[in-house]
């Protein structure tokens, strides 16, 4: 079974995976640094914004694939996809920037409201079900087996 919406936002994961560490590279070569940030709170920052990407996308992704296996509303599956999207590209933006600001908090808390909310459905998902009648269907059983 394709899974159109959770493809499409694990796509736009790579994608978004793939800048944050290609902003890292730069610092990396600028200060000779094979190895953790060298001191740097620059380059820190960066690891830091993909790190921390790295952290919540595996679990934002399970959940919208499940949920969309579920057969759950493909209009809400979009926006909890696009919001979870978009609040890394804040945060991510806003890990650069000196703390505290917008971006870096509103992709922080906008994250954790995606990853609540799609935990919060994934559990009304699985205990609505166990509430619905479920029917078993039988193989017959030959003579001779």
């Amino acid at each position: 079974m394709l899974l159109p919406i959770t493809l499409t936002i694990a796509a736009a994961c790579a994608a978004l995976n793939l800048w944050l560490a290609l902003r890292i590279v730069p610092g990396r070569m600028k200060g000779k640094v094979l190895l953790g940030d060298g001191g740097s709170e620059a380059l820190l920052a960066l690891q830091r914004a993909h790190a921390n990407f790295t952290e919540y996308a595996p679990f934002v992704l399970v959940l919208l694939a499940l949920i969309e296996l579920a057969g759950a509303s493909p209009a809400w599956l979009w926006v909890a996809g696009c919001a979870f999207v978009l609040a890394r590209v804040a945060h991510g933006l806003g890990m650069v920037r000196p703390a505290p600001n917008p971006l870096r908090a509103g992709g922080a808390l906008l994250t954790w409201a995606v990853l609540a909310l799609l935990a919060g459905w994934a559990l009304a998902l699985a205990y609505g079900a166990e509430a619905a009648p479920r029917t078993i269907e039988l193989a017959p059983v030959s003579a001779a087996g």
